[in-house]
């Protein structure tokens, strides 16, 4: 007997779903009276009507539609939960021809997911988000969701939701049309005839307005549970009709794509050479060329901390000698870690300089340097200076510990005040800068090495304030001032 088939599958849906692992290849996996499926049905006939099958990219995060890619014939993306507006995003301005988009249930979405919405929403991104509120979680047991009604029953809410406990239901659709760039929101229901085909309407305007590029627009579906709610079909449809929509009020939101221009935003640079240039400027030319340096002290890995209150140049001083490190052909890392506060409280940086690979770029213990610019640095720091290693400090704000190591060297300048003669305390960092050269000079760097030092010193700093050129005069002043005014404490033993 051959098989006559009335009306087929939407052209918006495999005839076939092989990524569907098992044997059953012809039928969803949505459980029974599932608003999914249905909704499916229509996003699938609307892509087909519309003609932008080879143009929609889906999105569908973590969630009972999590396998959304087994059904429609388009390009899908799995993202992580409550993630797809970012991804989506991602899609739309990467390849702004494309169709996006994000399918949400009300846990993903009005949850983890919610920032998400919200900022892609007032972005304005040229996305259609259909969003699944069935006032549950339904992939994880049914536990209590943000859209779980007062009073209603959950795994998590047994004896209802009480708002005084637990907040109230949110309402997506209402936040959304609060903004100023979305276009389009409305809220729907998948339970009646007559719902359906109003949804069927909204699904394909929301698809239309990316389709124009006209921004952002959302659809919120009131959809059944059955399974975790308890309820047959009939019941679910009248729980959702009488209880849900007195919650979450059908219609529409915003509606204003008409008036709204198509969006045109930024091309996308994808050629490679061009990219290269955005982000890696050509660098100018060494006075000293490529020579690399030749003392010993290079021959293994040099660990430096750097560390002051929040303001004083701390990171700075740390991405100068890394910059230095940079031009003279070592591998080179800085790591800062900065304090809560802009100003005050603490701050510092490891830079580590290698000929080879560096295993760490924290300086946390056996460090060659170590750069106090306050006494807590030095409290907090000091144990982590190895045998032979070097702390310089600015003796204006710093004490040092009577029972210090005799195996270091120590050497003090009075930091701030030097900057404060030059007329700017800021420059505190860079006279400490010229301190760190006077003992590379003296005590670490060849007779070759001594000659480029304060060359490769200026060059690193010009670098560093290639956009303040006004700042470059007074930082190679103060580079001067420390180099000129650091003062021995103590040599080991």
């Amino acid at each position: 007997m051959s098989e006559r088939i009335k009306l087929g599958r939407p052209a918006g849906f495999f005839e076939v779903f092989e990524r569907r692992p098992g044997a059953i290849k012809k039928n969803m996996h949505y459980c029974p009276g599932c608003g999914h499926g249905v909704l499916h049905k229509l996003i699938a006939e609307a892509i087909s009507d519309l003609g932008i099958t080879q143009d929609v990219v889906l999105a569908a995060p973590v969630g009972c539609a999590v396998f959304a890619y087994y059904y429609f014939k388009v390009r899908s993306v799995q993202c992580a939960h409550g993630r797809a507006p970012a991804v989506s995003t991602g899609l739309a301005r990467s390849n702004p021809n494309d169709i996006v988009i994000s399918y949400q249930g009300d846990g993903d979405l009005a949850s983890i997911g919610f920032n998400h919405i919200l900022q892609a929403a007032n972005r304005g991104e040229n996305m259609t988000v259909f969003f699944v509120n069935n006032a549950i979680y339904g992939m994880t047991g049914g536990q209590m969701a943000p859209t779980t009604l007062p009073g209603q029953k959950t795994q998590t809410s047994p004896w209802g939701r009480d708002p005084k406990e637990t907040g109230y239901p949110i309402r997506v659709c209402e936040m959304i049309s609060q903004f100023d760039a979305p276009v389009y929101v409305e809220r729907c229901a998948l339970t009646s005839f007559k719902n359906i085909m109003t949804a069927r309407k909204a699904i394909r305007k929301a698809l239309q307005n990316s389709k124009d590029k006209k921004g952002f627009s959302l659809v919120e579906f009131l959809s059944g549970c059955p399974i975790n709610l308890k309820m047959n079909a009939h019941d679910m449809s009248e729980f959702i009709e009488t209880k849900m929509t007195q919650y979450f009020p059908l219609g529409v939101y915003r509606d204003n794509a008409a008036e709204k221009e198509a969006i045109v935003r930024s091309t996308p640079i994808f050629d490679a050479e061009k990219l290269k240039e955005l982000m890696f400027p050509e660098e100018q030319e060494s006075s000293i060329g490529d020579r690399a340096c030749t003392s010993p002290v290079f021959d293994k890995e040099c660990r430096v901390k750097i560390s002051g209150f929040g303001g004083q140049g701390v990171l700075s001083l740390g991405y100068i000698l890394a910059i230095l490190g940079k031009q003279r052909g070592f591998q080179v890392s800085w790591l800062p870690s900065y304090g809560p506060e802009m100003r005050g409280g603490t701050a510092n940086c490891s830079v580590v300089f290698s000929k080879t690979h560096i295993g760490s770029p924290e300086a946390a213990e056996n460090c060659d340097m170590l750069i106090c610019l306050n006494q807590p640095s030095v409290d907090k720091f000091l144990p982590i200076l190895k045998k032979g290693g070097v702390l310089i400090y600015d003796s204006d704000t710093v004490k040092l510990p009577a029972d210090i190591s005799k195996d270091i060297f120590v050497y003090g300048l009075a930091a701030s005040d030097l900057a404060n003669q030059l007329g700017d305390l800021r420059s505190a960092n860079i006279v400490m800068l010229g301190a760190i050269g006077r003992v590379m000079e003296d005590n670490f760097l060849d007779e070759e090495d001594k000659k480029y030092l304060d060359t490769a010193m200026d060059e690193a700093v010009r670098e560093m304030f290639s956009k303040k050129a006004k700042a470059f005069d007074l930082n190679l002043k103060a580079y001067r001032t420390g180099k000129n005014n650091i003062a021995y404490k103590q040599v080991p033993a």
